[in-house]
């Protein structure tokens, strides 16, 4: 890993073969093929996944909902002599703090289930999942972990920061593993030489553009258009700043009441030296968050939004030639996985495996021992 370098630790080397659901763009599965693991499908409702998916990543794409999935849709992509992974992050919007209020009426609050339903039926050795810390507080999710437990597994969850683990990017998430071999640890901190990833380090060698321009050589490095008030007020702001600095007549209206005052965070130039703020699927937008680029008088492009979700550079998100509908790609990016976090959390099972490995070996040594001195075996 370039920005998190595992520290001396084994890896194993038996295959995971896995299957993604709610595959999106292929943050996850990207990030757990760079750790080593073999993903044989993704899965996702919405078919503008099927070409950043497919043309990033070796796995078949499934336009299908999670819904409708079937035992044997993910049974044919796991292997009888390996050991298989299902992975997944629901829709995490109505969980998220941007929504007042959680909303049991929203579909998408019962995704979770559905994965927990797969779980069940298809009993794979190891599961993962990603999504906002505020799920953690949510009996839906207490549910998902009691099921997973009931039915065998060693389960870990925790919430992590990714700037904490060297991207470039202050990103909260709840990322839960559940292993039917023993217990499992989401890798910490502390097992990388982190080399902690800034917004100037992710971006500041791209071209400079203005805003609502496409740069020739990269269509993805295009920024939203301002309206001659926004270009104003971005020009009034300094990165790490707020609208709180601006002369009177730049304020919106609705910042200038009592329940405006509170969000401070919209309308906001990024800091070059500090990571990136959570991307969102605005995160195009200047006045969405702090997402106005460092210097130039523009927001952050869809380019730029990309590589602060750790997607590589040269990473696909539509067919060489196609417009780009820059609410759909962002939306895609946003949402994503971070491919980092996919890694390490890849990085997590290979080295889960592994240490199981060093303890059935250790095992075998000691009844070896045992035999060869006459001792019993009762018991072991």
């Amino acid at each position: 890993m370039s920005a998190a370098r595992l520290k001396q630790k084994k890896l194993s080397k038996r295959k995971v073969y896995a299957v993604d659901l709610f595959c999106g763009a292929g943050g996850l599965t990207h990030g757990l093929v760079n750790s080593g693991i073999d993903v044989k499908l993704g899965v996702d409702i919405d078919p503008a996944c099927s070409y950043p998916y497919t043309s990033n990543n070796k796995a078949k794409f499934e336009l299908k909902s999670v819904e409708e999935l079937q035992e044997s849709d993910i049974r044919e992509n796991f292997r009888k002599n390996g050991i298989n992974l299902l992975a997944g992050c629901a829709p995490c919007q109505t969980f998220s703090t941007y929504n007042r209020k959680a909303d049991q009426n929203d579909e998408r609050w019962w995704l979770l289930l559905q994965f927990s339903r797969l779980v069940r039926e298809t009993t794979p050795e190891l599961v993962t999942m990603e999504n906002v810390p505020e799920l953690i507080k949510q009996e839906v999710f207490n549910n998902f972990v009691k099921e997973l437990q009931d039915i065998g597994y060693f389960v870990c969850y925790q919430i992590v920061n990714c700037a904490e683990y060297g991207l470039p990017q202050q990103r909260r998430r709840l990322v839960l593993l559940a292993s039917k071999i023993g217990e499992i640890q989401l890798l910490q901190p502390d097992d990388f030489e982190i080399t902690h990833k800034t917004v100037r380090e992710a971006i500041g060698e791209l071209p400079p553009i203005n805003a609502g321009e496409i740069y020739d050589m990269d269509p993805l490095h295009q920024s939203s258009s301002l309206s001659d008030k926004n270009l104003k007020r971005i020009q009034a702001s300094r990165p790490g700043g707020t609208w709180r600095d601006w002369e009177d007549e730049l304020i919106a209206e609705c910042h200038k009441k009592g329940t405006g005052k509170s969000y401070p965070s919209v309308y906001g130039r990024m800091v070059w030296d500090d990571p990136a703020p959570t991307m969102t699927t605005q995160f195009f937008g200047f006045g969405n968050g702090r997402f106005g680029h460092p210097e130039q008088d523009r927001a952050i492009s869809l380019r730029e939004g990309a590589i602060l979700q750790t997607f590589p550079k040269e990473y696909k998100f539509v067919p060489p030639g196609e417009p780009i509908a820059i609410k759909t790609i962002g939306r895609l990016i946003g949402n994503a996985v971070p491919v980092k976090l996919g890694e390490i959390i890849g990085l997590s099972i290979r080295v889960h495996l592994k240490n199981y490995e060093m303890q059935i070996k250790k095992t075998k040594k000691r009844k070896i021992k045992r035999i060869k001195s006459g001792g019993s075996m009762i018991g072991e």
